[in-house]
């Protein structure tokens, strides 16, 4: 029978107790992962130039995508990709409207079950969620407040719609109204400081997630105080397809105004000038962000990704303001990206999705990714080689089911029924038969756009995104009817494919 040596034990308990005591504060050495989410930033017309903070802590600080793109540009769907990793097809999310499954029982009951914080959850992720979630969520129809989506630890949620102030949150899956007083209620620092407060209190044993989901720059556009009169002299880029008229293209693009009446260009200028100083907010969000996590020794172990949910245009082609269409202003969206094993200033070119998103943090969290219902990729090999060996696609699918009222709208009776946001001078931005889907190429020596309509006309439009970058002429009657015939054969893979097949992406060359 062996006799413990008292000896022994106080020789080797200074050795192995500071090695116990270290492993109860934090033996799970995974990163930490925070999502900065704005709502309808452009990255074609100048939508980060306000960022300069972001732009240095996290752009030089890491890597920049230059060529990453929204599966779809409208927000509820959009935001449904970034949460499921799937295409629309696949979350069965089509537009804004509870009908259209924005925050729907069947979307609650489906791919919300099974999304990106509830497979960090069982990783033993912190996570947290602060902001607009899906734009039904919190309705009657979408569960109310009470509903929390599984796998948040933490839930400040806002009901409805983007707003800065009079707004409703659900905490925790309790109602919490919000008044007009900037110090307490302007939404973007209330994201802010509460995000900050999870990281001073949270456990220091496992890594954390937090996705901020901040309502800017979407209307209505109401900057903080202190930067109400920010960029008084700047007026949306007037270059590109600005107030160009939509020449052989689809009808919505065809009915607007050309050139534009000065009351239209006035209120777009404004719009712009307003979504510029919403960002200023943002801006600061991220750098009191990076300078908590340093005061907490974590910044070095965090990823920290800053991206947007779809572009935006003002002007272009004599569209007003918004998003919705196939063209690279919309689908276009910024996205940087710093943290462990990510060089310094670089800049990536391969393509990216939404949708890669959540794979990418789970790749991140360790995640068996063969375990996991999503349709995209990982882009962890791309901005960290050194981690993660991997390829990237060379095309990928966009795809957009448009929304119209039922009876005529009254500030546009001659279009009849069918459309919708529609303007005074009667130019429509939406219709039921703005329904699209698109295969976007980008493997040169031609970077190709090929889409088709779900319209009467069953309308096609191509682009040379090399020679055409603002997709001035639609090339569809001049391109090889070869070129044509394989990619309408790509879109009907893309729209059917599920899981896997949508990685599938490696096809031969097509030249024009």
């Amino acid at each position: 029978m062996a006799v413990p040596v008292p000896g022994l034990i106080s020789v080797l308990l200074p050795v192995f107790l500071p090695a116990l005591l270290t492993c109860c504060v934090r033996c799970d050495t995974r990163s930490n992962v925070i999502v900065v989410l704005t709502d309808d930033q452009d990255v074609h017309l100048g939508g980060m130039t306000p960022m300069k903070k972001t732009r240095a802590l996290i752009g030089e600080g890491g890597a920049t995508f230059v060529n990453s793109f929204t599966v779809t540009p409208l927000c509820c769907p959009s935001r449904s990709s970034i949460l499921s990793g799937r295409y629309p097809h696949n979350h069965g999310v089509r537009n804004n409207s509870v009908s259209g499954n924005c925050s729907s029982a069947g979307w609650q009951k489906g791919p919300e079950s099974e999304a990106l914080p509830v497979y960090l959850s069982k990783q033993k992720y912190q996570t947290f969620f602060a902001g607009k979630y899906l734009n039904q969520y919190g309705s009657k129809a979408g569960g109310g407040v009470g509903h929390v989506p599984l796998g948040w630890d933490q839930w400040h949620a806002l009901v409805g719609n983007s707003q800065y102030y009079n707004y409703t949150l659900s905490v925790n899956g309790k109602e919490e109204k919000h008044g007009d007083v900037y110090e307490k209620d302007y939404l973007p620092d209330l994201i802010r400081n509460r995000s900050l407060q999870f990281l001073d209190n949270r456990s220091p044993q496992h890594p954390f997630f937090l996705m901020l989901s901040l309502p800017a720059p979407h209307s209505p556009w109401t900057a903080a105080p202190q930067y109400q009169k920010e960029f008084s002299d700047v007026k949306a880029p007037r270059d590109g397809s600005f107030d160009k008229p939509g020449k052989d293209k689809h009808w919505l693009l065809r009915q607007p105004t050309n050139p534009m009446p000065n009351s239209s260009v006035g209120f777009l200028d404004e719009a712009y000038r307003k979504r510029w100083r919403t960002l200023l907010s943002v801006d600061d969000l991220v750098e009191m962000l990076v300078q908590k996590l340093k005061d907490i020794k974590e910044l070095n172990n965090t990823y920290i990704f800053y991206t947007s949910d779809n572009g935006y245009h003002t002007g272009q082609f004599s569209l007003p303001i918004d998003k919705r269409q196939l063209y690279e202003f919309d689908i276009r969206v910024p996205l940087l990206v710093r943290g462990p094993g990510i060089k310094a200033n670089i800049t990536v070119q391969a393509p990216v999705l939404n949708i890669d998103l959540t794979p990418t943090i789970l790749d991140i969290a360790g995640t068996n990714l063969s375990s996991v219902n999503t349709d995209g990729f990982s882009y962890l090999p791309l901005m960290a080689p050194s981690l993660r060996n991997g390829s990237a696609r060379s095309f990928f699918l966009v795809e957009y089911s448009g929304e119209g009222q039922s009876t005529e709208d009254p500030s546009c009776p001659k279009l009849g029924p069918g459309v919708s946001e529609c303007f005074p001078d009667c130019v429509c931005e939406d219709a039921f038969n703005n329904t699209y889907a698109c295969v976007r190429a980008l493997e040169g020596p031609n970077d190709l756009q090929y889409c088709e309509f779900a319209d009467s006309e069953s309308f096609v439009e191509v682009y040379n995104m090399t020679s055409d970058p603002h997709q001035l002429e639609n090339i569809v009657k001049k391109v090889d009817p070869a070129v044509l015939q394989a990619m309408n054969q790509r879109l009907i893979k893309l729209q059917s494919c599920v899981g896997s097949s949508c990685r599938e992406v490696k096809g031969a060359r097509l030249l024009l």
